[in-house]
C-alpha cells in the first residue's frame, strides 16, 4: 500500500485560523472530504489492477490489455500526473514498465522508471516543451510498435504542461495566445479549439504520433461532462474541431488584430488545406476517466451528512460569468428554492472576465467575495466557501476562500467597500485586509474542478 503524503489533515493548512465558528470548522472538514477522495493515490489504486502471473492489466475491472509480448511505456502530463506516475508503478512495478516521461508542476515525486519533468502553468515554458519532445522521442528510441502498451497518464493543467507548437510557430507566440485566450473570457472548449490547431501533441496528436501502440489513458477530469478532446486539450483522443472552428473563436473575441502573425499566417493555411487538420478517429486509443467532479462532491455529501446537514448537489455543471452566476445562485439562495436543504454543493467551472486594470485573485475568492456581497441581507447564519480542487485558485498557496455573515460584519465595522474590490476583481486584495478568508492549500497532486459549498445553520 502505497504512502499517502496528502493526507485529509493537512489539505486546507491554515484551519485553525479559519475556524472561527463551528460552522467553518464543519465546512473545511467537509470540503477535505472531498479533496481527499479524489487524490491520485486513492482512485488510481481503486482503478487500476495489474496481475504479474497473467501479464494483464485491468482499468475499473472490465477494461483488459494483455502485455503478454509487449513492452509498457508511460507518458502524460497534468497538474495530477506526477502523483499517478508515483502509484502507477508502485501497482505495476519497476521491472514491468521499460521507460516513460510525463509533465507536471514542481512537487516532491518518487518513481524510478518514469522520469517526472517540472514545468510551469498556467503559461507554458520551455521545460514543458522540452519534456514533451522526449516523449515524442520514445518511439524512435525504443522502435515502439503494435505489440506494445504506451500509458498516458492525463489530469487538468496538462493543456499548459504539454506544450509543443506545430513547426514555425515558437513557444512565445503560443504563450500569448494563451494569455489573450484566458483574459478574453473564452470557455475550454473554445480555447482548445484554437489551441489543438497550433499544438503538434493536442488534439489526438500525441496518441496519433505512437500509432501502432496501444495507447491507455487514464484521466483525472478537470471539466464539465468528461469529454476526453477537452480534457488536457484531448492528447489522447479525436478533435472534432476544425481550423474553421479556431477562425471563429478568435473573431469572436476579437483577438485576430493582436495575435503574432505566424500564428494566423499558419491557420489560413490550415483554412486551404496546406496544414493537417488534427486526427478525427483513432483507432489505437482507449481513453478512461478515473475521477471527477461528481466523485468529489459525493464524498463532500457523505460527510456533510454524516455532519447533520440536509445536502443537495445542486450541479456538478456550473459554467458561466463568475459574478452573474454568484449573484443569481444568492437569489436563489434568498428567494428559498432550495429549502428544506441547508448544505448546498456546486461543482464547475465559471469564468473572471477580467477588465484590463484589474488586482489579484481567482475565479474561487471573487465567487465567494460577491457571494458574501450578494448574501450581506440575507436573514440567519449562512457560509459560503469556494475552492479550487488543485490547490491554486490563480495564486500558488491559495486554494479559494470561505465567507459568512459573521465576515460581513466585520468588514462593515472595518469600513470595507465591497464593490471596488468587485469591479477591480481585486478579490485577494479584499480577503487580505479582511484578514479571516482566505483558505491556503499546498498543490494538491489532483485537479477536479473547482467546489462551492454553502451552509445555513
Amino acid at each position: 500500500m502505497l504512502n499517502n503524503s496528502y493526507n485529509v489533515d493537512v489539505i486546507i493548512q491554515n484551519k485553525n485560523e479559519l475556524a472561527l465558528s463551528p460552522a467553518r470548522w464543519r465546512a473545511i472538514n467537509i470540503i477535505e472530504a472531498g479533496i481527499d477522495r479524489v487524490m491520485p493515490v486513492h482512485v488510481m489504486q481503486e482503478s487500476i489492477k495489474y496481475s504479474r502471473e497473467n501479464k494483464m492489466l485491468a482499468v475499473k475491472g472490465k477494461h483488459k490489455y494483455c502485455l503478454q509480448e509487449g513492452r509498457v511505456f508511460v507518458i502524460g502530463g497534468g497538474k495530477a500526473s506526477g502523483r499517478m506516475a508515483e502509484v502507477l508503478e508502485n501497482i505495476m512495478g519497476n521491472e514491468v514498465i521499460e521507460d516513460g516521461i510525463v509533465n507536471c508542476k514542481e512537487g516532491h515525486y518518487k518513481t524510478s522508471k518514469i522520469k517526472i519533468n517540472t514545468a510551469r502553468h498556467p503559461v507554458p515554458d520551455e521545460k514543458g516543451m522540452a519534456g514533451v519532445k522526449e516523449m515524442l522521442e520514445l518511439k524512435n528510441r525504443h522502435s515502439i510498435g503494435a505489440r506494445d502498451l504506451v500509458i498516458c497518464l492525463v489530469s487538468g493543467g496538462g493543456s499548459a504542461l504539454l506544450p509543443l507548437p506545430v513547426e514555425g510557430i515558437s513557444l512565445e507566440d503560443k504563450q500569448l495566445v494563451n494569455r489573450l485566450l484566458i483574459n478574453s473570457g473564452a470557455g475550454i472548449q473554445e480555447i482548445n479549439a484554437v489551441i489543438k490547431h497550433l499544438s503538434a501533441v493536442k488534439g489526438g496528436r500525441l496518441a496519433e504520433h505512437f500509432e501502432p501502440a496501444t495507447v491507455v489513458s487514464l484521466i483525472i477530469s478537470d471539466v464539465i461532462g468528461n469529454n476526453p478532446s477537452v480534457i488536457a486539450s484531448g492528447v489522447t483522443a479525436p478533435d472534432y474541431s476544425t481550423f474553421f472552428d479556431a477562425v471563429r473563436v478568435l473573431k469572436k473575441y476579437e483577438l485576430i488584430p493582436v495575435l503574432p502573425q505566424g500564428v494566423m499566417q499558419y491557420i489560413f493555411r490550415g483554412l486551404r488545406g496546406i496544414k493537417p487538420e488534427t486526427p478525427k478517429k483513432l483507432e489505437n486509443v482507449f481513453n478512461h476517466i478515473i475521477a471527477d467532479n461528481r466523485m468529489a462532491l459525493e464524498a463532500i455529501k457523505h460527510k456533510a451528512v454524516s455532519s447533520g446537514y440536509k445536502t443537495k448537489i445542486i450541479t456538478t455543471s456550473q459554467t458561466g460569468d463568475t459574478t452573474q452566476v454568484a449573484i443569481n445562485r444568492a437569489n436563489e439562495i434568498k428567494a428559498g428554492k432550495f429549502k428544506p436543504y441547508n448544505a448546498l454543493l456546486i461543482g464547475g467551472e465559471t469564468t473572471n472576465r477580467l477588465p484590463e486594470q484589474r488586482g489579484r485573485g481567482g475565479r474561487n475568492q471573487h465567487y465567494a467575495v460577491v457571494s458574501m456581497q450578494a448574501l450581506s441581507d440575507y436573514e440567519g447564519d449562512w457560509l459560503v466557501a469556494a475552492v479550487a480542487t488543485d490547490g491554486c485558485d490563480y495564486i500558488e498557496g491559495v486554494g479559494g476562500a470561505v465567507l459568512d455573515n459573521l465576515s460581513v460584519e466585520k468588514a462593515r465595522e472595518m469600513k470595507l467597500e465591497l464593490r471596488p474590490y468587485i469591479e477591480y476583481y481585486d478579490s485577494y486584495g479584499f480577503l487580505k485586509r479582511l484578514q479571516d478568508g482566505l483558505i491556503k492549500t499546498p498543490d494538491t497532486g489532483t485537479n477536479v474542478s473547482d467546489i462551492i459549498l454553502y451552509l445555513f445553520e
